[in-house]
């Protein structure tokens, strides 16, 4: 089904974009929503009139999103999150965190904008920041953990753990040793 969105649909395109959908997506969400409208002859040629006739103004906006990228210049998160014994995040931090980073840095962004592989380990990530279709910007995100103190020790007593347990395994497997003891004869 193709149609024309008529607002910005993240990971699907921008406002005026002829997109081809499946039907029922189109039918049931993106028509209703007032997100799009079918894709006929007639609505293409107002489109593509009305694009001649916004080309100026689409143009300010590409210059005003060009404008808010420039403020990501050197830009870096780092964001504190709650992590388990083994490293593995408590929740997950997203594109809500990054946002709420971001605004604490001075910086107001809609989260709406901002697309982000949830991170659910301890590492670095990249979130994008969709201001235009022309104007992404990436900014490097850290997730660090809150509670390190806590979790260092007991990561290492773990590793510990189990390299005693494949040592002792090698040791078995290497001699024959069985776990029960010897019979008297």
């Amino acid at each position: 089904m193709e149609l024309i969105l008529k607002q910005d649909v993240i990971g699907l395109g921008y406002k005026n974009d002829i997109v081809n959908v499946k039907s029922g997506y189109g039918r049931n969400y993106l028509i209703p929503q007032g997100k799009a409208v079918i894709a006929s002859p007639s609505a293409k040629k107002i489109l593509a009139e009305n694009l001649k006739q916004q080309a100026h103004k689409l143009a300010a906006q590409k210059a005003a999103a060009e404008d808010k990228a420039k403020a990501f210049e050197g830009v870096a998160l780092e964001i504190a999150a709650k992590v388990s014994a083994t490293g593995q995040l408590y929740g997950s931090v997203g594109a809500a965190q990054v946002a709420e980073a971001l605004a604490q840095k001075g910086i107001e962004v809609d989260r709406k904008i901002i697309t982000m592989r949830d991170a659910k380990m301890v590492g670095d990530y990249e979130a994008t920041v969709h201001f235009h279709k022309e104007v992404e910007v990436i900014v490097p995100v850290k997730v660090v953990a809150e509670n390190a103190q806590e979790v260092a020790p007991a990561v290492v007593e773990e590793a510990v753990k189990e390299v005693a347990d494949v040592v002792e395994e090698e040791i078995e497997d290497a001699f024959d040793i069985e776990d029960e003891a010897p019979e008297a004869e």
